[in-house]
Order: structure tokens, then C-alpha cells, then sequence
């Protein structure tokens, strides 16, 4: 279960202990989904909207740290990884920006998208055999999001997004599992297994699921709604009341005295 936080946040398990974390009045959502999906596209078209709404917003995702990018990329070139590395490597990154870039952004009242999260790496360590305890224990410093939008879509409706935008590659086809006797046929089977983990990671952990299989502009649009429910949700959220002013306490004596007239 995880551990109270401050603002509302909770850490999913052990936390950062070394890092003093302060008040975090941002908010963390993340776009969940399988590769190829469109997370990407989506991320893009939600930002300009926020920052349009007065809200400052900082984007984040897999392999981005500075310090960890350009070594994940080439580790990944070499086509050798093992599963236990692959995990160290995408933990360490995801750990730096969630120390220098993550809670920054939230400390000083950011909307913070982050592009994937901890539960990519569930449904991936899954498929690929890893043991999911150590599998969550490993990701235990992370922040529970605020709100986990998930790009839901089929296998028959990914293969022919993914063959008409950038392709398929070496990881998303899974063939480092050696599932299929081609790409084309290790894509699908796959794809198909991550799907089924994200799908029960969902259910688990209560992500709100937009229909994949739409348009762009339709996804966007049920992302919005999402996301204004959520912002609408959390500002209406109750404040406690400011402490009594001398003033105030005398206004309280005085109505107390009329009503007892």
C-alpha cells in the first residue's frame, strides 16, 4: 500500500528517503499505453491546451534523463540486454527525473505529463519474465500519479497504426523474446501480451481507459474532458479554514449576542 505523502501525493512504496520532498501543489498526470499507440501525438496536443487554460505545464518520459538517455540508447543497440538490466537502466532514469525534474515541477505548481510511468514497466517486466514483487519493489520510489490516463487499444487496430507511422522495431516487436519467426508475427504476439497486462494494471490501479481505436482528435477530446474533470475535481477540493483574526472573532461574538436576543 503506499505511504502518505504531502499535498495529497504518497510515495507507491519506500520513497526517495535521502530527499527532503516539501509541499508538492502540482499536479502528476500520466498517459499510459502500449508503443505505438499515440501517446506521444496526444501529449503534444494536450499542452498548448493547458498553458492556453493559464496552467504551467512540464512534459517527461522513458529515456529522457540527461544523465541516462544516450546510455539506455546504446545499451538497447546492442540488442544484448538482459532483463535485469533493461529494469536497472529504465529505474535509474526514471529515478533522476523524478528527483530533478518530477518534483521540481511539482513543488512549484506544474502540470506535470509524464509520457509512461512505473506501470510500463510492470506490464513490460511481466511479459518478459521478471519477478513482478522485485519488479515493484525496484519502482517503490515513485509518486503515486494524480490521474493515469490509459490509451486503450486492440492488437488488430495497432499492427496497421504502427505499420503506417514509424514501423516496427527490434524492442516494441519483442523479438529480444524470440516470440515469433518474424518481426511482423513477434510484433502482434507481443504487443498483444502487454496489452493484457496493461489491461489488469487498469483494473488494478484504477486508470481512467480512453478508447485508442479513435480518431486523434476524438482522443483528445475525451483526454480533455478527463483531464478538466480531474482539475475541476481537485480545485473544488476543501481548503481548511483560515484561523480567527481578532476581528473575525469579534464579528462571531457579535452575531452570537444578536442571535441570542
Amino acid at each position: 500500500m503506499p505511504r502518505s505523502g504531502r499535498k495529497s501525493k504518497s510515495w507507491y512504496g519506500h520513497g526517495l528517503p535521502y530527499l527532503k520532498v516539501g509541499s508538492l501543489p502540482g499536479h502528476l498526470i500520466v498517459i499510459e499505453g502500449t508503443d505505438g499507440v499515440g501517446r506521444s501525438t496526444q501529449i503534444e496536443l494536450l499542452r498548448p491546451w493547458l498553458e492556453l487554460q493559464g496552467h504551467a505545464v512540464s512534459n517527461t518520459g522513458w529515456t529522457r534523463s540527461p544523465l541516462l538517455s544516450d546510455t539506455i540508447n546504446e545499451a538497447k543497440a546492442g540488442h544484448e540486454l538482459t532483463v535485469l538490466t533493461f529494469s536497472l537502466l529504465y529505474a535509474a532514469d526514471f529515478a533522476d527525473r523524478l528527483e530533478h525534474q518530477i518534483i521540481p515541477a511539482l513543488r512549484a505548481g506544474f502540470i506535470v505529463i509524464a509520457d509512461r510511468y512505473m506501470y510500463t514497466a510492470f506490464a513490460r517486466n511481466m511479459v518478459m519474465g521478471a519477478d513482478p514483487a522485485w519488479t515493484r519493489e525496484l519502482f517503490g520510489f515513485a509518486l503515486v500519479p494524480d490521474l493515469v490516463l490509459y490509451l486503450e487499444i486492440d492488437v488488430e487496430t495497432l499492427v496497421p497504426r504502427v505499420l503506417e507511422g514509424k514501423g516496427m522495431d527490434y524492442w516494441e516487436s519483442g523479438m529480444h523474446l524470440a516470440l515469433g519467426s518474424d518481426i511482423f508475427d513477434s510484433f502482434g504476439r507481443y504487443q498483444g501480451r502487454l496489452i493484457e497486462e496493461y489491461n489488469a494494471l487498469a483494473r488494478e490501479f484504477g486508470f481512467v481507459a480512453v478508447d485508442a481505436r479513435s480518431p486523434v482528435d476524438e482522443i483528445q477530446a475525451s483526454l480533455r474532458t478527463e483531464i478538466a474533470r480531474y482539475l475541476g475535481t481537485a480545485s473544488a477540493r476543501p481548503r481548511p479554514a483560515p484561523p480567527p483574526t481578532p476581528v473575525r472573532m469579534h464579528a462571531r461574538a457579535n452575531a452570537r449576542a444578536r442571535r441570542g436576543r
